[in-house]
């Protein structure tokens, strides 16, 4: 039985990382950033301390889609993106 949910970036980490967890643990990829700001439409609503409004990107609705539906399986759920401001972007968008 797998003890957790391990969520990384890339398909090569969650392939690297998982053979060295081995099958305890399920290792899934991002695929790299899953939000961004709007293409459409003005990304920040400066009337409101210039918050901004992220969405989901679309290529990757179903990447988390499927990243929610095995989240809900694990009481463990560990992010772990690079130590960078892109991991620390994607893991702050993932949580």
């Amino acid at each position: 039985m797998e003890k957790g949910l391990v969520i990384v970036e890339s398909p090569t980490k969650a392939r690297t990382i998982g053979g060295i967890l081995g099958r305890e643990y399920k290792v899934m990829a991002t695929m790299g950033h899953i939000r961004d700001l709007p293409e459409n439409e003005m990304g920040v609503d400066i009337k409101n301390n210039f918050k901004p409004k992220y969405v989901i990107i679309p290529g990757k609705k179903q990447i988390v889609a499927h990243l929610k539906k095995s989240a809900e399986q694990y009481n463990d759920i560990f992010i772990a993106t690079d130590e960078d401001r892109e991991g620390e972007a994607i893991a702050w968008h993932i949580a």
